[in-house]
């Protein structure tokens, strides 16, 4: 797909729903012949059925042409109606396509990426997209059937006036084409600006707790104004280019009116052309006028399209940085030997968090990793699940290089509890279920008694049919990361990572919740990332992880003998406690 134009891949597209574009795409050509039999009719009314009294013949012809008319306007119902389903396939299609290519990539793509740009591409640049899916061939094929036909008709009655409206043309069309590059070019730019105004809506919207809590509405209002006024720039860009396009259409159409009424004078008055055929003509270049809006609406549909088009390109073109080796093994029957070999990593290219880090955790071993902020403690236990790839080293499950396995079934076989619990705007019932998305209703309430959460469930309005709220803001912080806890519980991974897990609680809740963790640990190897040293007890062994290195490794009381990092963190934890 990579390899083919930006054309190919949309037109790859129509493909499954080839039926419906067919039926678009015949409704569309009798449209066009109704419009142009309509003056060839005119013409033979005017030149024998009126003159000859024939007017039997001229009324059946009327009333032939009245139920011409009436089959147009159904085509015109068919074209809008299973066009525009034709279209919404399509945009389904190719969002479907863009949302699972963007779940294949990293994290250090979501880094650089902000979710309301990520939006815009899967939602504004598609509708585009879809328009001209939909209206775009339509409108061609039109434009092209009724002004190729209209010209041979009018060059069958009059070729030297069908010449003078052949050589206006192309003159339109190469006008058009210059209107349409600065018009497609301002639309790219006023898509960018869009995204920045959908990224600070998301922005505002998803902060609003934060920004009432520090009585800041006026200054997200003005940060919101600014990316606001960056819009209408943008916009006015594209609508100057438009109005261009527009006044350049509108010339053209009082021009080619000029021109046949200059022309058809001239013949009438040399005595080569009658006026008959001059009204004919008249009628034709009234015939011109919808196909040359509906090119001008192609124009617009284009460069909007076209630069939603290009977007989503670049965005299917983004390779993923962590992905399957051709030859990646199922990691099966896992044991949970981790095993950490001079590990370098870098998010930026530059600096250093992880220097030539080594570590070996037993299978079913509990261990301890400490150490102040910025240390490189989340970013090690992120290296495991392959969330980032090392830039030196090698980390293994099992004796096998995580590279080397499919990213699924090492994921499977992890499971992570951070201190910001995600949850679903969805049900209790379904965010536990969410960690095997198949377990049956009494395995998801197992899984919450486990993670002593089941009576605080029951105790809700709806029991384990409650609505969570966005990402769970209508549960108390103790309830959110039980529910996440029950999710792992019902995942029941070998290998577990506790991220910081319990340090945002009060300490009755954080009681509660060592229990569920000190339980779900049980027959796992297990990797505790703490701040607070009181929530790692139960670790047999304690890593001090201090500028990207291990500084100190050992049992609490050996590393208490040593009076180093780890002693002065726990002494400092200590009074503070005491105070």
């Amino acid at each position: 797909m990579k390899k083919k134009s930006a054309l190919r891949r949309f037109v790859s597209y129509f493909r499954p729903h080839w039926k419906l574009f067919t039926l678009d795409m015949i409704c569309a050509v009798l449209i066009a012949v109704v419009d142009i039999l309509f003056p060839i009719v005119s013409r033979e009314a005017m030149n024998r059925w009126l003159p000859q009294q024939e007017y039997r013949v001229f009324f059946l012809v009327m009333g032939i042409m009245t139920l011409a008319f009436v089959l147009r306007a159904a085509l015109y119902y068919v074209v809008s109606f299973w066009g525009h389903t034709f279209g919404i396939r399509v945009e389904a299609d190719i969002r479907r396509d863009l949302y699972h290519h963007m779940q294949t990539l990293g994290f250090d793509f979501y880094d650089q990426n902000r979710t309301g740009q990520l939006m815009s591409r899967l939602t504004t640049d598609l509708f585009e997209v879809t328009e001209l899916a939909h209206h775009g061939p339509e409108d061609l094929l039109i434009s092209f059937v009724t002004i190729v036909g209209a010209m041979a008709v009018m060059f069958s009655i009059e070729w030297r006036m069908a010449l003078i409206v052949l050589v206006i043309i192309p003159l339109f069309v190469l006008l058009l084409v210059l209107r349409r590059n600065g018009m497609s070019r301002a639309s790219h730019i006023a898509k960018q600006r869009t995204g920045t105004i959908n990224a600070e809506i998301e922005s505002g919207l998803s902060g609003i707790r934060t920004t009432k809590a520090f009585a800041n509405e006026h200054i997200q209002q003005a940060r919101f104004d600014g990316a606001n006024e960056q819009f209408k720039t943008a916009k006015r860009g594209f609508h100057r280019e438009m109005g261009r396009f527009t006044a350049t259409m509108e010339l053209f159409v009082t021009i080619l009116n000029v021109a046949v009424i200059a022309g058809g004078g001239l013949f009438i008055m040399q005595g080569t052309m009658d006026l008959v055929d001059m009204v004919t003509f008249t009628l034709y270049i009234t015939t011109f006028i919808a196909p040359v809006r509906k090119l001008a609406n192609f124009a617009e549909l284009f460069s909007s399209g076209a630069a939603g088009l290009q977007r989503f390109c670049e965005l299917m073109d983004t390779e993923p940085t962590v992905t399957d080796a051709p030859d990646a093994a199922l990691l099966a029957e896992v044991q949970g030997e981790i095993g950490v070999e001079d590990v370098h990593f870098t998010y930026d290219g530059s600096s250093d968090v992880l220097r030539g880090v080594d570590i070996r955790v037993a299978a079913g071993e509990t261990v301890a990793i400490v150490g102040s902020s910025g240390g490189g403690k989340s970013t090690l236990c992120q290296l495991i699940p392959r969330f980032y790839d090392v830039q030196a080293g090698a980390i293994t499950v099992d004796g096998l290089d995580v590279r080397g396995v499919k990213l699924e079934s090492l994921r499977r076989s992890i499971g992570i509890v951070q201190q910001d619990v995600f949850l679903f705007a969805d049900t209790v019932r379904e965010n536990i279920r969410y960690g095997r998305p198949d377990a049956t209703d009494e395995e998801v309430e197992k899984a919450a008694k486990k993670a002593e959460i089941y009576a605080d469930i029951m105790d809700m309005p709806h029991g384990f049919d409650t609505y969570v709220g966005e990402r769970g803001t209508l549960l108390s912080g103790g309830q959110k990361q039980r529910v996440a806890i029950a999710r792992i519980f019902l995942k029941n991974p070998p290998i577990l990572i506790l991220d910081e897990a319990t340090s945002a609680l009060d300490s009755v809740t954080e009681s509660k919740i060592q229990h569920a963790l000190d339980t779900l640990a049980v027959g796992r190897t297990t990797l505790i990332i703490a701040h607070r040293l009181s929530t790692i007890r139960s670790a047999s062994r304690i890593l001090v992880v201090e500028d990207g290195l291990i500084a100190e490794e050992g049992s609490h009381e050996e590393l208490m003998e040593r009076r180093g990092i780890y002693a002065a963190l726990y002494n400092t934890q200590n009074l503070g406690e005491r105070l």
